[in-house]
């Protein structure tokens, strides 16, 4: 959520984000609410100064007639005002809530086909096997006992694919702890409150992506950055104690698997899959820099895995509500001869942490709004993959990256 009164002085720059990204805001509606919000609170917190001053004159003694009844009088008065203030209050957060977050200067403007091609790494193969192909024939999923358990695009991993599964995540968690982050676990369901204060609020109603929990608060989480987002909620944290770098596992469900005009054969896009997860909380001034050494260690990662890639400044139309600029690496699909989306990293800069409450107590002891950003260390369904692609050979066998062969008892290959 962006600041108001930031709203009311960038005017012009938050409309013209917003039309970037693709969401039909109404500014003028929102001002109108805060408007409204301040004359509400104004009027309330008079009639409180009011109750005071009554309650102040009846100490010490017996209060006249005309006292008591003008003290009942401000109290129901007041009863009403505040009862219109949380009405009010909560349209303005609503109408706030689906303002999204402004996109940096050096973001592409356009739609997912206008995003820019930063960088590229590795030779692209010109042949591949069909990962789904050969893990079945070599028993390594069970699509159709996923389907017959939970419904379509859910699975079993089975034998050395599910091994391989195990030595992705040793290796990805052994390279952040590298970098400085703290491993963490999270809670797979998390309330409305942390969901919504994410950001993710979708530009039409009908594309919520989340698995909700009926008859509870809860909803299934689509990433643990919704839960990392909400580790430090309503929380202050001191100055010297940032940056803070979580890496957080965690399954991921959603519902999107079978998206029209979506890649989805396979396990590159289904309902539930694991995924280890950067986190960081940061100084604003810091964030563009942390961005950048997120990204550095998802090219590490690919890199020491041997997986040719590219990596994209994703274009305004293809941002999400939080971020102000994120990159996609996208790993080289020799199958289909083509870049497909395998990681992503985002400047979420203070969007995040103000629907949650998190701030920074500078050491001259005033109190802002932290940055929070996120990128995925290893998606594993999308991982193996492209491992698949990359090194399983015609004879039937896959060659084992070097990077993981000390999490498969140093095999050659399986």
């Amino acid at each position: 959520m962006l600041d108001v009164k930031f709203i009311r002085e960038n005017l012009e720059l938050v409309e013209k984000s917003a039309k970037e990204k693709g969401y039909k805001i109404n500014i003028k509606e929102v001002l109108e609410l805060d408007d409204k919000r301040k004359e509400e609170l104004a009027r309330v917190e008079e009639l409180r100064r009011k109750r005071n001053e009554i309650a102040a004159k009846m100490k010490g003694g017996k209060p006249e007639q005309a006292l008591i009844d003008e003290g009942k009088k401000v109290k129901d008065q007041l009863a009403d005002l505040e009862k219109d203030l949380t009405v009010v209050e909560g349209r303005c957060k609503e109408a706030l809530k689906a303002v999204p977050n402004i996109i940096f200067d050096d973001v592409p403007l356009g739609g997912e086909e206008d995003s820019v091609e930063v960088k590229s790494w590795g030779e692209k193969k010109k042949d591949g096997v069909d990962h789904l192909d050969y893990a079945v024939s070599r028993d390594w999923v069970d699509f159709e006992r996923g389907a017959k358990v939970a419904g379509a695009k859910f699975y079993y991993l089975k034998n050395e694919l599910a091994l391989l599964e195990n030595a992705l995540i040793q290796f990805g968690l052994k390279k952040v702890l590298e970098k400085g982050f703290t491993f963490i676990t999270v809670p797979d369901l998390v309330s409305s409150k942390v969901l919504e204060g994410t950001g993710f609020s979708p530009r039409t109603s009908d594309q919520s992506d989340e698995y909700f929990i009926e008859g509870e608060d809860l909803a299934l989480i689509a990433t643990a950055e919704i839960a990392l987002t909400g580790y430090h909620m309503d929380e202050i944290i001191d100055e010297d104690d940032l940056p803070l770098r979580y890496a957080g596992l965690s399954a991921c469900f959603r519902k999107e698997a079978g998206a029209a005009g979506k890649h989805t054969r396979g396990l590159f896009r289904v309902h539930q899959f694991n995924k280890l997860e950067m986190y960081v909380f940061c100084l604003p001034e810091k964030s563009k820099e942390m961005h950048e050494m997120i990204l550095a260690t998802e090219e590490e990662i690919w890199q020491e895995l041997g997986i040719p890639y590219r990596v994209i400044n994703i274009a305004a139309g293809d941002l999400g509500a939080p971020a102000a600029k994120k990159y996609d690496v996208e790993y080289w699909s020799p199958v289909d001869q083509c870049y497909r989306e395998l990681t992503s990293c985002s400047n979420c800069t203070d969007f995040q942490a103000r629907n949650l409450n998190i701030r920074v107590r500078r050491k001259d002891g005033s109190v802002e709004v932290l940055h929070t950003l996120n990128g995925t260390a290893v998606s594993l369904a999308r991982t193996m993959v492209a491992v698949i692609e990359n090194y399983a050979t015609r004879d039937g066998k896959l060659k084992v990256p070097e990077v993981l062969k000390p999490y498969l008892n140093n095999k050659e290959e399986i």
